[in-house]
């Protein structure tokens, strides 16, 4: 059976040497502590993430949220409703995030 290209995107990642998947916690987690490098459970090899895993973080929390701001803000004298949805843009797309990032393991 092929896999379509979404359903690869929302697959979470998994260790590169004993291919345990990581917890959508740990992930999340690691963006929470700056980049923080995830370690196998299962294995202990450290896992950092990617300069194109950081790029797809603030693609999708960052950039959406700044574009709202921006340009789309349909409330221009609604400041704290714009701010509410531009908040909610920003989580939606951090809970996302850890489907789309990718980390490499380090020797």
């Amino acid at each position: 059976m092929r896999e379509t290209l979404i359903s690869r995107c929302f697959i979470l990642q998994k260790c590169d040497k004993c291919n345990t998947q990581f917890s959508w916690s740990e992930i999340y987690n690691s963006f929470v502590w700056i980049y923080k490098p995830i370690e196998c459970n299962n294995c202990g090899m450290e896992h950092r993430i990617t300069i194109l895993g950081r790029l797809s973080f603030a693609f999708c929390t960052i950039v959406p949220s700044l574009i709202f701001f921006n340009f789309l803000s349909p409330f221009e004298n609604y400041y704290i409703l714009t701010f509410v949805i531009g908040i909610f843009i920003l989580l939606v797309g951090s809970l996302l995030t850890p489907f789309l990032v990718k980390y490499k393991g380090v020797l």
